[in-house]
């Protein structure tokens, strides 16, 4: 962003102007950056900071799309890579290589119950197309040929292939209109979300119960016989209106036993909450429930390069077994043996420096903080998360949970202070609070020290103040 307090140099200039020309990026509009003086140029990083072309130091609050979990500049995984494409850089046709068989097992040994077959690929969106994948051929080969419908929750993102684009339906800003008619069989749960309920209540436990009848009530409804699996994340991750909305206790082993009743395999969506995100191994793991079939992606490798693996129990394996009975389906970089090395790179990380356990506490600690600075503000109508996921609601009035029309500008009002302050935090609804798991206490409080800034002058500003 060009202000008087950030110039840019003429070669960040130059490289900005050709980016907005051939560039095509992720949910930013190239004429919206262009007037803004964005994008951003990052070169290098370390911990939760990054640093542009100009010098600049950020604080990325989120480490990148809730996925940076080891945090920036681990040389471990760069050498890593660099060591096995030494080594070897594929593999032959029909034949695997060490890092991937040291990868499977270990993925099999962190993952809850039975879990122990992985199909890698290399992102989030792969991993939950071939779980429905998967889920729908299994039942195929059991001869229940009719078992073909997916139930996932609205409101949830699980990716934007072919399938994955449908389930949930996240966003707006015709995310799936423009890729209509949907494909067949895609029904939509409420999402468990305790402080914008989709399903009656008066109690948190209430809530709890009707989201997950809701997935019961849909399976009735259309037939046990044509249902072919349920999908979820652990909890909600980074959608406008759910993200971090913690489930209650009932919810997961509720979500099993009506899974096990009728038939429908159970899919956790892991990409985001997985790795030690939300101060376990896994979100599941906050439940001890455990999934027909688990997806993981990003902390897997903290997006260093592209890994992502769909994880299933021996129930849904031995329908692939036998002569000629495979899951048919090849992807080119699935398996790679570069990926691989990195991945067991940042596992070793993990484990190595406690991350699992630092989350749990850091997470509670910046809960606290969050919580102290949302007492102060009536922007914040909910605080809420788990470990190192966490959000607060933002909204007009407290009372009737009203969000804050799109002509008042709020959330370009609120980057554009974020950023002065050189925080990369860009709001939608809510404020997200997901940083590497490496954070300090030092670094959260400089970081909610500016977001109880940033919410005081823009209630000021609103006339809304505390």
């Amino acid at each position: 962003m060009i202000t008087e307090a950030n110039p840019q140099s003429p070669e960040t200039q130059k490289l900005r102007k050709s980016s907005l020309k051939h560039n095509w990026m992720h949910v930013r509009n190239w004429i919206e950056m262009a007037e803004e003086g964005d994008p951003l140029i990052i070169k290098e990083g370390k911990g939760l900071t990054v640093i542009d072309t100009d010098g600049n130091e950020w604080m990325d609050v989120n480490g990148g799309y809730l996925c940076v979990n080891v945090g920036y500049g681990r040389t471990e995984i760069a050498e890593a890579v660099r060591d096995q494409m030494n080594k070897i850089s594929f593999t032959p046709r029909g034949t695997t290589t060490e890092p991937v068989a040291r990868l499977s097992k270990k993925l099999a040994e962190l993952t809850p119950g039975e879990l122990e077959r992985s199909w890698l690929s290399t992102g989030g969106s792969e991993a939950n197309e071939t779980a429905v994948k998967i889920a729908r051929a299994y039942h195929k080969r059991n001869g229940d040929n009719s078992k073909y419908k997916i139930i996932s929750r609205r409101g949830s993102y699980h990716g934007g292939l072919g399938i994955t684009t449908w389930l949930g339906g996240y966003g707006g800003q015709g995310s799936r209109v423009d890729y209509e008619p949907a494909p067949m069989g895609m029904l939509y749960a409420a999402q468990p979300n305790l402080y914008r309920p989709e399903v009656p209540g008066s109690t948190p436990e209430e809530i709890t119960v009707n989201a997950a009848k809701s997935i019961e009530d849909l399976i009735i409804y259309h037939g046990e016989d044509t249902v072919a699996a349920f999908i979820g994340e652990a909890f909600s991750a980074d959608t406008p209106f759910d993200a971090c909305a913690v489930p209650g206790p009932e919810y997961w082993p509720m979500v099993r036993e009506i899974c096990d009743k009728y038939g429908v395999l159970m899919i956790v969506d892991e990409v985001i909450t997985g790795f030690g995100r939300t101060g376990k191994w896994f979100g599941i793991d906050h439940w001890n429930t455990v999934p027909d079939i688990m997806t993981m992606a990003k902390g897997i490798v903290s997006a260093y390069v592209p890994v992502a693996a769909t994880i299933v129990t021996p129930k849904v394996a031995n329908a692939f077994a036998g002569e000629a009975n495979i899951f048919p389906q090849t992807l080119t970089f699935g398996g790679h043996p570069v990926l691989a090395a990195a991945a067991l790179a940042n596992i070793d990380i993990i484990e190595k420096e406690n991350l699992i356990d630092r989350a749990a506490e850091l997470g509670e600690y910046l809960m606290e903080q969050m919580q102290s600075v949302g007492s102060k503000h009536r922007m914040v109508g909910n605080v809420r998360g788990l470990g190192l996921m966490t959000a607060m609601d933002l909204v007009k009035d407290q009372v009737t949970k009203e969000r804050f029309p799109p002509e008042a500008n709020v959330e370009k009002i609120m980057a554009d202070k974020f950023a002065q302050r050189k925080l990369i935090i860009r709001p939608r609804g809510l404020l997200c609070f997901s940083p590497p798991l490496c954070v300090t206490r030092a670094e959260i409080d400089q970081f909610m020290q500016a977001v109880d800034e940033v919410l005081g002058e823009v209630e000021t500003e609103m006339g809304i103040s505390s």
